[in-house]
């Protein structure tokens, strides 16, 4: 995948990017951009990758040094948000609890870029317009689902080293990392379903109210 887009990073950078690596950026944030745009207002079946390069007055060629294809495109924004996670997730306090390390860090990632990216398509924002383009659309949520599946590996992995286990010997890491990504999913659901609460603020509310959910849902007793 190409380069992704720059984010609040939990550390800061080593040094700014230079002339060429911001004028690629552009051009990667702006067939983004043209890409949320032309997926929300025509579909994303009906949205072609000349129409996406058109927008931009770059080439088809152009296109493709960037991006694989459309599905790649239209979850651009989401994998970098999965991506920033794994990072929040991997710089949290060693003696934070698992679950508290895993809550702490995707409610970080979604308000940080949340607040880097305010308003405009490209954004965290628009990204969240296209979750139920995502959910209607086969492929998309295939690509969508494959990048999920390798998300929940690489937590395994973070779990793992953080608590200095082995996880095909101790198999908590792959447990809570099996019930993160199933809370996260039910959470995106349930904030498809109405989009309510608006924005990045709002699937933060939805996901802290999935995560207060968990202990009740794993070990308390239902009909008490």
């Amino acid at each position: 995948m190409a380069a992704r887009t720059p984010h609040p990073a939990p550390a800061a950078a080593d040094r700014a990017p230079g002339l060429r690596e911001r004028k690629k950026q552009q051009t990667r944030d702006a067939l983004v951009q043209a890409a949320h745009m032309l997926f929300l207002s025509q579909g994303f079946a009906r949205t072609t990758v000349d129409e996406i390069a058109s927008a931009v007055d770059v080439s088809q060629r152009t296109f493709f040094r960037y991006f694989a294809n459309k599905d790649e495109v239209a979850l651009a924004v989401m994998a970098d948000a999965e991506d920033y996670f794994i990072e929040c997730l991997r710089l949290r306090p060693a003696e934070e609890p698992p679950l508290q390390a895993l809550r702490a860090s995707i409610v970080q990632a979604w308000r940080d870029l949340g607040n880097a990216q305010a308003g405009g398509h490209g954004s965290i924002s628009s990204a969240l317009e296209l979750l139920r383009i995502i959910e209607e659309t086969p492929a998309l949520l295939a690509a969508h689902l494959r990048r999920v599946t390798e998300q929940e590996r690489l937590v395994v992995q973070v779990l793992a080293a953080r608590e200095g286990l082995d996880p095909t010997r101790d198999l908590r890491p792959v447990v809570l990392a099996a019930v993160f990504g199933s809370l996260l999913r039910a959470a995106h659901l349930s904030w498809t379903a109405e989009q309510e609460p608006a924005g990045p603020e709002g699937m933060v509310a939805v996901i802290e109210r999935h995560f207060d959910q968990l202990g009740p849902a794993l070990a308390g007793h239902w009909r008490a």
